[in-house]
């Protein structure tokens, strides 16, 4: 054994690798797909006659409007059409509430919590640190957010103001949250406060590239709940259309529609109308999304299977790894608590990968063993390197294999001990 990671580790290094795999992104083939927006021919004015050239419709144009109604299965009135991301339209949600939540903005409180559960989204973390709220960490289970530990939590103070959530797909493990799991958390977060926020960041909600399980749409399941008041539901074409220059929608009712309302009214003096058109012209429908979303599948579905063949190849002994239906991660949680020293080693080897601990409130991992891997950027080719140098290292450091390792490296190559130090 020891021999055949030394043979995988010359033959590597000779290739003087550069490879980032450290975020979820499209690749050109995909970025490709939607080229024709570029140059799509549009009218200057909405359906309902609002000038696109000019300023006005803060909450996005009719037209785009309705497509995210679709898309959301919410009605209009409860539809914002925005800008770029999901997650921008996040962040406002959590601006407006510590500006202006009722009866109490959440600047005011002491020490406001978010129920966040992990692992999760490091930019989610990042936004509530930006506003001084504690991400408090819950674990997933198979179907969603683990409950008895969500309503544990809950009884340990007054001072959270709501939970947020990846619900499909979840970033970065693939977590699909059951209509059961969801009816619950409702149940327990309303029955703690009827002020109590359920922000969903729906990024990958059209992002299938295997059979994936049925979810019911995500507001059915808040209206059956009576909670529309409580929750804001966000998506996006960032990952649709152009990373950036895509366009957003949220759902949601009540006093949190206000509360968005009255911040994006000072924040957006408007949209960029121009390009929510662009998308519906292009778009027309949910069917034509769903059918431009296959040839993403297409795309994308075939560096996943590249990427579970070379995981598959570790001893189970080092650790396990999702197999995520849809998205754009993978997660290799270790046995041992390596991960800091498995990433290490790969950016010494010239594989970036997601800090460790970057999946947690902090960038703290309790465990130091969950490994965010990204494959869709890279091509095949740079994929399958990059695979072979985490593999090689993930078995290094969990056989703790480094002195003899280097050892023999050695032998080859005195600068060698830079990649173990």
């Amino acid at each position: 054994m020891h021999q055949e990671i030394i043979e995988r580790f010359n033959s590597l290094k000779e290739k003087q690798i550069s490879i980032d795999i450290t975020r979820g992104k499209p690749d050109k083939d995909q970025l490709d797909l939607s080229n024709d927006l570029i140059d799509i021919s549009i009218p200057t004015s909405s359906d309902d006659g609002a000038d696109l050239r000019n300023y006005g419709e803060p909450f996005g144009i009719i037209e785009a409007r309705r497509l995210g109604s679709e898309l959301l299965n919410a009605p209009i009135e409860n539809i914002l059409a925005g800008e770029q991301s999901s997650l921008l339209l996040t962040y406002q949600t959590v601006l407006s509430n510590f500006l202006f939540a009722e009866p109490i903005p959440w600047k005011n409180l002491k020490n406001p919590k978010f129920i966040c559960p992990v692992p999760g989204f490091d930019r989610h973390f990042m936004m509530l640190e930006d506003f001084g709220i504690e991400a408090v960490p819950i674990p997933l289970t198979d179907d969603g957010i683990d409950l008895n530990a969500f309503e544990d939590v809950l009884k340990t103070g007054d001072d959270y103001v709501g939970i947020l959530c990846v619900p499909k797909h979840s970033n970065p493990s693939g977590e699909i949250y059951s209509d059961e799991n969801l009816k619950k958390m409702f149940e327990i977060g309303s029955q703690y406060s009827n002020k109590f926020l359920f922000l969903f960041d729906h990024a990958y909600l059209i992002h299938d590239f295997l059979p994936t399980p049925e979810q019911k749409p995500l507001w059915q399941v808040v209206e059956e709940s009576n909670v529309q008041d409580q929750t804001v539901v966000t998506t996006s074409f960032s990952k649709v259309t152009f990373g950036g220059g895509g366009i957003s929608f949220m759902a949601t009712s009540g006093h949190s529609l206000d509360l968005i309302k009255k911040v994006r009214t000072t924040m957006i003096i408007c949209p960029d109308k121009l390009n929510q058109k662009r998308h519906v012209e292009f778009f027309k429908n949910v069917e034509n999304i769903k059918s431009h979303m296959k040839k993403h599948a297409e795309l994308v579905r075939p560096k996943f299977e590249l990427a579970y063949d070379y995981l598959k190849k570790l001893p189970e002994e080092c650790g396990s790894f999702s197999k995520p239906t849809g998205g754009y991660f993978i997660t290799y949680s270790t046995s041992k608590p390596i991960a800091s020293k498995v990433v290490k080693l790969c950016k010494d080897l010239g594989v970036l990968i997601t800090p460790a601990g970057s999946t947690f409130p902090k960038n703290y991992d309790p465990n130091d063993s969950v490994i965010r891997l990204a494959p869709t950027y890279v091509s095949k080719e740079e994929l399958a390197d990059a695979m072979n140098v985490f593999t090689t290292y993930v078995e290094v450091a969990h056989f703790e294999r480094y002195k003899i390792f280097l050892h023999f490296l050695q032998k080859h190559d005195k600068r060698v001990g830079l990649f173990l130090v």
